[in-house]
């Protein structure tokens, strides 16, 4: 429920951040012209392309029958290249995110052409709502029962929290800041992206295709117990295990030293 809860969150936060900075362009400068209509529909379309996506996924591993634990497992991995993705793609354009926005829009309503509005908006609301399914798509593949219930009930939670910190946000820094937001859901992301690489590599162990090599190479359940309710949260959000093996051990060690390459090598473009 706490993984679902956080991405539906963030990335609800980011596509009304979207939304209202198209918005409040049109609002400024060219409020008679009709382009708001066009904004809903982009909206409408956007999250329709979305909803296309999540279908297809289940669609594609049930066509896919034995080999559907495989492809779930590559979908987790897909998943937490695209979080590190999208935290270097906001470190990089983040700060020209809204002038961007607005100098597309303004092209488009210059020569009249509202379709290209419904497309940008299309475009960056699918893009949002994509990832989420990504995101989402290998733990609502494998819950069952009443998990399926909690996520949802985490997922309705998700968008509420959404509506209060972008009504936050918007009140200009008073309470919390863009860049403090920003800042704060990037480390959780990056923990999140953690916890779903190793959930795969756990997948992967389950599945005979990695060797446990060392299994355990402890048990720490004394202290904080992965199978209790807050381990479990903490297990979810962070990628802990009371009791890994030595394979986990090494992937989970590993990423973090890639993500720590890939902030390096960013920097180091950004410097140059």
């Amino acid at each position: 429920m706490g993984q679902v809860l956080f991405i539906v969150w963030r990335e609800s936060v980011e596509a009304m951040l979207v939304i209202g900075i198209l918005h409040a362009w049109l609002s400024h400068n060219a409020a008679d012209s009709g382009g708001k209509r066009w904004l809903w529909g982009g909206v409408v379309l956007g999250v329709l392309l979305a909803a296309v996506l999540a279908f297809g996924l289940f669609a594609a591993a049930e066509l896919l029958g034995p080999h559907q634990d495989a492809f779930q497992a590559g979908m987790v991995f897909v998943a937490a290249a695209l979080i590190v993705q999208m935290v270097l793609w906001m470190r990089q354009h983040g700060r020209t995110l809204k002038r961007d926005l607005e100098s597309g829009l303004a092209a488009n309503a210059g020569r009249n052409n509202w379709w290209g509005v419904l497309l940008l908006v299309a475009i960056a609301v699918a893009r949002e709502g994509s990832e989420a399914v990504v995101f989402l798509y290998g733990m609502l593949a494998s819950a069952q029962g009443s998990e399926l219930g909690w996520m949802a009930a985490g997922g309705a939670l998700g968008f509420a929290l959404a509506l209060l910190t972008f009504w936050l946000l918007q009140l200009g820094g008073k309470y919390l800041s863009w860049r403090l937001f920003f800042r704060a859901t990037e480390i959780m992301l990056l923990l999140l992206a953690a916890a779903l690489f190793s959930s795969g590599i756990d997948k992967l162990q389950s599945m005979e295709l990695l060797p446990t090599l060392i299994d355990p190479l402890w048990d720490s359940s004394a202290l904080v117990d992965d199978m209790s309710p807050a381990g479990g949260v903490l297990a979810a959000l962070t990628g802990y295990r009371a009791h890994p093996s030595l394979t986990s051990l090494l992937a989970y060690g590993g990423y973090w030293l890639l993500i720590a390459a890939l902030f390096r090598w960013r920097r180091s473009r950004s410097g140059a």
